[in-house]
């Protein structure tokens, strides 16, 4: 009997998944509800539509995604060959016509012989009588976000994505910041922040205040939970809200006066190795333009490295670090898989790459073998590893980004040049590992 496994979602991760399971001989039933359902987002039935912009944003090695995207190609991945034959011109980008681009997608997934389609809406979580994976994106369906809700348990299930700007440590001015927690409670090194006078506070509230914002789709969520109002409209409550609120000095001293500052930017550790920093209560809507120029203002961030910008959008992701292994199976269920942004990662490469291993590994159990840890110092492992270990009190979706490689043996001041040894280090990796474990 040939092994089968089940995938829910025709996107960019269960197309990536389905195309992975069956050309290792794996049979696969792929759901997808369009054109039967439509999505508030999504325009046509073909599968992996690109909804927002048509990039797959940087090639080059010395970019983290350009590094995932070329691991992806070494891996055989459907989603990067229909994307470089569609590719069109945008300097160092690699951008696509969508059209073309979701037909090469929906032709070569639908003609695979191992693929059968079944067009309509899963409403619950297929029997795992042989492997699952869903991947049915940040606009899962009511009742199947119920069905998942249930199976997660209802803390571990996102309806609301309100993630603050993540910078890098190295590129922040360590003359200006200082590390400390409120009170001296807890570890010191939790907290790294940022002191302002009066005059800095103004002109960041002004700033603040004039800032232009993202209007958002109408298919996405207007209203604001008080819990993670945008600094914004925060800052426009009045002026001095922002420092009873994410900007109150109380039980900081900054160490080069020896006084407590007029009002501080908290940043907190955001990955293990301690590489990047979250901005406490920096959740926002301005554009990203607007988020480079304005949180330059902060002292200590004026030539800040942003490897996330902040974001406002209704979101349905689970809470991978409490539910997910690094194989992308759920703990509670090894026949089940999810895949694509429902886990937590954000981007298009991001959301393919995760079908990627969630269909790789997928099979592997179809085939009665053991699922697949990529190594941490490859993409597709960092990528995986994040999301599984971070911090479940913060988790927020996350771009791959060289902050969440292992550091390297030497130290490479420059910039480009160590990313472009970490890339190397990476494709080495993923070269051995391939070739022993012959996926």
């Amino acid at each position: 009997m040939q092994p089968e496994i089940i995938i829910v979602g025709g996107g960019l991760a269960g197309s990536e998944a389905a195309w992975q399971a069956a050309r290792r001989g794996v049979r696969v039933t792929l759901w997808e509800m369009r054109p039967k359902r439509m999505t508030p987002a999504h325009h046509t039935g073909a599968f992996a539509e690109l909804v927002c912009s048509n990039s797959f944003r940087a090639q080059a090695l010395e970019n983290a995604v350009g590094l995932l995207k070329e691991e992806m190609r070494r891996l055989g991945s459907v989603i990067m060959e229909c994307a470089d034959k569609e590719q069109v011109p945008a300097g160092g980008a690699l951008a696509v016509d969508r059209q073309g681009f979701a037909a090469c997608v929906t032709e070569r997934v639908r003609n695979h012989p191992l693929v059968t389609v079944e067009i309509g809406e899963v409403t619950a979580i297929p029997p795992r009588e042989q492997p699952v994976v869903i991947a049915t994106g940040p606009l899962t369906t009511e009742d199947l976000t119920e069905d998942i809700k249930t199976l997660t348990g209802e803390d571990h299930l996102y309806f609301y994505d309100a993630a603050a700007p993540i910078v890098t440590l190295e590129s922040l001015d360590k003359d200006v910041i200082f590390r400390a927690s409120r009170y001296g409670k807890g570890e010191e090194e939790a907290y790294i922040n940022c002191p302002l006078t009066r005059e800095e506070y103004e002109r960041l509230w002004e700033a603040l205040v004039a800032g232009e914002v993202y209007e958002g789709k109408d298919f996405e969520e207007k209203r604001f939970f008080e819990g993670c109002m945008p600094v914004e409209e925060l800052a426009r409550r009045g002026r001095d809200t922002l420092r009873y609120g994410p900007l109150k000095p109380v039980g900081l001293k900054d160490p080069r006066t020896g006084k407590h500052p007029y009002a501080v930017v908290q940043l907190r550790q955001d990955n293990r190795e301690g590489t990047l920093y979250n901005m406490v209560g920096f959740q926002t809507r301005l554009k990203w333009g607007e988020q480079k120029r304005i949180f330059s203002l902060i002292p200590g961030l004026e030539q800040a490295e942003f490897v996330r910008y902040g974001v406002m959008h209704r979101n349905t992701f689970i809470s991978a670090p409490r539910v997910l292994r690094n194989t992308y199976q759920y703990r509670g269920d090894e026949m089940l898989f999810f895949a694509g942004q429902i886990t937590g990662v954000e981007g298009y490469v991001e959301s393919a790459a995760s079908g990627l291993v969630a269909g790789i590994n997928a099979a592997r159990m179809a085939k009665g073998q053991k699922p697949l840890t990529f190594p941490l110092e490859t993409a597709h492992g960092a990528l995986a590893n994040y999301i599984t270990t971070a911090n479940p009190q913060n988790f927020q979706p996350m771009n791959i980004n060289f902050g969440l490689f292992p550091p390297l043996q030497i130290t490479i001041k420059n910039r480009r040049e160590r990313n472009r040894a970490l890339a190397e280090r990476a494709l080495a990796s993923l070269g051995v590992f391939s070739k022993n474990l012959e996926i």
